[in-house]
């Protein structure tokens, strides 16, 4: 397991963010979101959708590893109660197909996305 910090969007963290993709060749990996977040940290570039992360994540990861797959969203709900982001776990996971969680606050969605990560 690596946790990685940056982007491969973010001008000053790509070249990291994609060595570590590359040296690691990841069989899964977990794409990671504050959803409050408009712009890329330190710069007035907008942060690209999670279906654009997820797709560049995979399109460069395969250059290491063909088999390398999404497991699933993290998804940063610490300014969200437990209902509301409950509700934003179920309508990303529905939009996007993969299980969405937030770690920090365990529970089904979090099983879920532990679950994406074990499957063959």
């Amino acid at each position: 397991m690596i946790e990685g910090q940056g982007s491969l969007f973010h001008p000053a963290y790509a070249g990291v963010s994609l060595g570590l993709l590359h040296g690691s060749q990841p069989d899964v990996i977990i794409v990671c979101h504050d959803p409050d977040r408009k712009y890329l940290l330190g710069h007035p570039f907008p942060l690209p959708n999670i279906a654009e992360t997820i797709d560049m994540n995979l399109r460069l990861g395969r250059r290491t590893n063909p088999a390398i797959r999404c497991a699933g969203i993290s998804l940063n709900s610490s300014r969200l109660s437990v209902s509301d982001a409950n509700k934003m776990f179920a309508e990303e996971s529905a939009r996007l197909g993969l299980p969405v969680a937030d770690p920090m606050r365990a529970g089904t969605a979090f099983e879920r996305l532990v679950d994406g990560c074990l499957k063959n």
